[in-house]
């Protein structure tokens, strides 16, 4: 079992960063991938980044390559996001599973945090 909570969000205006965390809980966590998702008023759950349990692998969403950083050191996974723009409003949540495949996809996570609300302002 794993358990994710997720800091770091809140209220910034355009051009601005966030630094997003995500503890866990559990012996084995090092063993997971984490990835974090986002989900807009409105919106589907869209990937954001995933880092596996070596970080010999990171990814991102296209969009916001160049924009968004994903690191993990023992129980932490944290999410740096600089240039912070209008439509990254969205909660924020970390997710966490063993098998890296379809990480693109949300349905292929297992474990989720409760998430946390991140507000950019124009």
């Amino acid at each position: 079992q794993v358990q994710l909570v997720e800091s770091g969000g809140g209220l910034v205006q355009a051009g601005g960063s966030l630094r997003l965390s995500c503890a866990a809980s559990g012996r084995t966590f090092s063993l997971y991938t984490v990835g974090w998702f986002r989900r807009a008023p409105g919106k589907e759950r869209e990937f954001v980044s995933a880092i596996t349990a070596t970080a010999d692998n990171i990814y991102y969403a296209d969009s916001l390559k160049g924009r968004f950083t994903i690191s993990r050191d023992k129980n932490i996974v944290w999410l740096q996001m600089n240039s912070l723009k209008p439509e990254d409003t969205a909660v924020y949540y970390c997710a966490a599973v063993l098998r890296d495949s379809d990480l693109l996809k949300w349905k292929s996570w297992v474990y989720w945090g409760q998430g946390t609300q991140v507000t950019v302002s124009a």
